[in-house]
């Protein structure tokens, strides 16, 4: 290799080589102080997505199209799928009457339902409920397909791991050979159903924390997704969180009841079926105006288990 007798010939010749030299100044450089995300803190009100998915009910037909949904893209430039760095959210409908077609992915999945009755999944053969404030995981590579068996068109919100698959690479998508998965048993319990009943119940039972970061909280147990934290939050009327930060994003689900989230000096008011995002290292605190119930979807669990996790309260 030729001798370079110039700084700027260094760098040249570094880059003709496919070296980056750490040497130098970035506009992006790989250590900053703390964290800073390039997500913003943003919302998603469900009464303007429910007029977006009935009009889609209207002029898009699931049996031409996988799921009739709308993904909740962070407002960030270049982006179009991410609603947190490794998770992706959106809100989905189907018609009575109407069967999506099963399939299957490496993204773990799950789908929280705000406005259902006589909806279904299917998970692998198991056709399970899917009721108002119901949870419902499908985690990577089980096969699942929605139906509805009721008289009025359902509403939920999907959860996936879809920008960590993307970034780690291990993508796999198949189609049921049958197009619709062939059911095998019916459930009303399954480790992949949390229902609205045993959801309430796990928060009667439970404590507030007594440092006041959460309301009465319970975990929703999903070993077969360990990339993804969820957790259900009960808000008394009057009650605030302690205001605190950490490197976990969160994505706020608003079951029932009315309130806001604080996020820095930006104020969100919610009521049920909208959704706030918290991204990582953002500063928050909820305040409920009335009786509710916050479901909390994060990557804490993937934060800890690279012990990257981090918190702190003002």
């Amino acid at each position: 290799m030729r001798q370079v007798a110039s700084f700027d010939l260094l760098l040249k010749e570094a880059a003709g080589l496919n070296l980056t030299p750490a040497f130098i100044d970035y506009a992006d450089p790989l250590f900053t102080r703390e964290p800073k995300s390039k997500f913003i803190p943003a919302q998603w009100r469900y009464e303007q997505m429910k007029v977006l998915l009935d009009t889609a009910g209207r002029v898009v037909d699931v049996s031409l199209a996988t799921r009739r949904n709308f993904i909740m893209r962070n407002p960030v430039p270049e982006n179009n799928f991410a609603t947190t760095n490794t998770l992706t959210c959106a809100y989905q409908m189907i018609l009575p009457g109407e069967s999506a077609p099963s399939h299957r992915h490496s993204a773990h999945a799950l789908r929280l339902i705000v406005d259902g009755r006589g909806t279904y999944s299917t998970v692998n053969g198991v056709k399970m409920p899917m009721e108002s404030g119901d949870v419902v995981l499908t985690p990577g590579w089980f096969w699942h397909g929605h139906g509805h068996d009721g008289d009025r068109p359902a509403y939920w919100i999907d959860g996936l791991d879809i920008p960590l698959m993307r970034l780690l690479e291990p993508v796999f998508f198949e189609e049921h050979p049958d197009r619709h998965e062939k059911i095998v048993s019916v459930a009303a319990t399954s480790p992949f159903r949390f229902s609205r009943e045993s959801i309430a119940k796990g928060l009667d039972q439970a404590k507030s924390d007594p440092e006041g970061f959460h309301g009465p909280r319970i975990t929703l147990e999903a070993p077969d997704m360990p990339s993804i934290g969820l957790a259900m939050e009960r808000l008394h009327s009057g009650v605030s969180t302690r205001r605190q930060r950490s490197t976990a994003d969160h994505v706020f689900a608003v079951v029932e009841g009315n309130g806001e989230t604080m996020v820095n000096q930006e104020r969100f008011n919610w009521k049920a079926g909208d959704t706030v995002v918290v991204p990582k290292w953002n500063k928050y605190e909820h305040h409920a105006t009335t009786d509710a119930t916050l479901f909390d979807l994060s990557n804490e669990p993937l934060m800890r288990f690279t012990k990257y996790y981090r918190a702190e309260a003002d």
